[in-house]
């Protein structure tokens, strides 16, 4: 059977050669406004509400750090002052170091999330891939360590880091290495339980072949599995980093001395007296504070949207 192209269709040709001849598709015209509104319509509307409701909070902070009258109240017409004296307060302050701030916030958030992204990598992949004494009684638990917000034990955290700095200062309060332990703590739990199911989706054959191999399971483990589960890597590190950047009361409780105080606790100085209260110099310092997250998003959206193990198991 030949197949030919004409201008009205296509020309198809049966088994004794009796040309037929198939009616192109009709064009498809619009829709009625009253149905297209019923079908369609809504969604668009739903659509523009919720994105005007996200983005206005954002409008309205940007044009609070560009206010030079460092007050919320005058920032009710968008944009009617523009200038960038806020910023030069917030980097012209001794008292208040922003830029070291923002030093400490990376440092925190970095190695916190690089941290959590392996010891919860290396957790999943235990419970995924391996079978022990306790196995589900430890998924049961950390199933349970969800359940209780790390700042229910924000007395318990200061008793706690208070008498091991007696023993050991780098671990104690004011240090920034003790904060990154107590964040690890609270984070391994869910992001563990996360990886775990993300780690039950990977084909077990592609274990077993690389045993067949002489591969261990570190090198099952580096060589292959990390790289089949990369989106959700992506996602647990981003989670953190943003959880991080925003946390403010275990910070406030640990961190005492101002340069080491991340930013979510150092802005917080500038509208805590209500008589030397500057919003324009907070939300110029709120803004830039968006920056690395915006970042890392972008850095890591292509991992995030990209397929889990397409192509790693031929049939």
């Amino acid at each position: 059977m030949s197949i030919q192209t004409s201008e009205n269709g296509r020309t198809l040709r049966t088994a004794d050669g009796t040309p037929r001849t198939t009616p192109p598709a009709p064009a498809r015209g619009r829709l009625p406004f009253g149905r297209w509104l019923r079908e369609k319509g809504w969604r668009h509307a739903v659509g523009v509400a919720v994105s005007l409701f996200a983005v206005f909070p954002l409008l309205y902070v940007l044009s609070a750090a560009f206010n030079p009258s460092g007050t919320l109240a005058g920032a009710e017409s968008l944009f009617a002052n523009v200038s960038l004296d806020n910023f030069i307060k917030l980097f012209g302050n001794d008292q208040r170091p922003f830029g070291t701030w923002f030093v400490n916030t990376l440092y925190v958030g970095l190695v916190t999330s690089a941290a959590s992204v392996l010891l919860g990598a290396l957790a999943a992949y235990a419970f995924s891939r391996m079978r022990f004494t306790g196995r589900r009684v430890g998924l049961l638990s950390l199933l349970l360590l969800q359940m209780f917000p790390q700042l229910l034990a924000v007395v318990a955290i200061f008793l706690l880091l208070n008498g091991i700095g007696e023993v050991i200062p780098a671990l104690g309060l004011g240090s920034q290495l003790g904060l990154i332990m107590v964040y690890l703590g609270g984070a391994l739990g869910v992001n563990t339980y996360l990886m775990y199911g993300f780690f039950n989706t990977v084909p077990v054959s592609l274990d077993e072949a690389a045993k067949i191999d002489g591969a261990s399971h570190v090198q099952i483990f580096f060589g292959i599995i990390l790289r089949l589960v990369t989106p959700i890597l992506a996602v647990v590190g981003l989670l953190t980093f943003i959880g991080i950047s925003s946390e403010f009361v275990i910070a406030s409780v640990v961190l005492t001395d101002p340069n080491t105080q991340t930013l979510a606790v150092g802005l917080y100085s500038f509208v805590a007296n209500q008589r030397t209260e500057d919003w324009g110099v907070f939300a110029a310092g709120a803004v830039l504070a968006a920056l690395p997250v915006m970042a890392l998003f972008l850095f890591l959206q292509r991992y995030i949207v990209s397929g889990l193990v397409a192509g790693s198991v031929k049939g």
